[in-house]
């Protein structure tokens, strides 16, 4: 469940995650649907990070008895911790992330079929994540449907 000092910056995040995934359906080539794609994943991951997690300082000490920092990790390592039903997910798409960097750069690294599939697996997973914050009973979520030729449903963030 989403405390009510998170709700709002978990909210904004899915509505930049539907951003990302609207500009993925409107991109025109396959480099540019993949990496917007993979973003609102990356940006729903956020959501769910926003919502549950806990920084959390090592106040055992250093070397000047400050406190140690750890390394950095991926939203998709920490997703796992935090969210374990979302173990899978984070799997898929960090699997993803050295292709999207490619995207991003305009690299063109991904079929078309590839991009397609990637953002039919985001529209999914927002959706799960959606859920899991409560967005969909809040009335802050809305699931609305394509034309069969473009991506079958994409989420509405309010």
């Amino acid at each position: 469940m989403v405390g009510k000092f998170t709700r709002r910056p978990a909210l904004e995040l899915l509505h930049c995650a539907q951003g990302s995934l609207q500009e993925a359906i409107a991109a025109h080539t396959p480099h540019e649907r993949y990496a917007a794609a993979h973003l609102g994943a990356l940006r729903a991951a956020a959501a769910v990070l926003a919502a549950r997690a806990q920084i959390a300082l090592n106040t055992t000490g250093g070397p000047n008895g400050g406190p140690t920092r750890q390394r950095i990790r991926s939203a998709w390592e920490v997703l796992t911790e935090v969210a374990p039903e979302f173990g899978e997910w984070a799997i898929f798409f960090a699997a993803g992330a050295q292709k999207r960097a490619s995207a991003q750069a305009g690299i063109p690294c991904v079929t078309s079929r590839e991009a397609d599939d990637l953002v039919r697996d985001s529209q999914r997973f927002i959706f799960e994540v959606a859920e899991s914050l409560d967005a969909l009973v809040q009335g802050r979520l809305s699931l609305e449907t394509c034309s069969s030729d473009s991506p079958s449903q994409f989420l509405r963030v309010s």
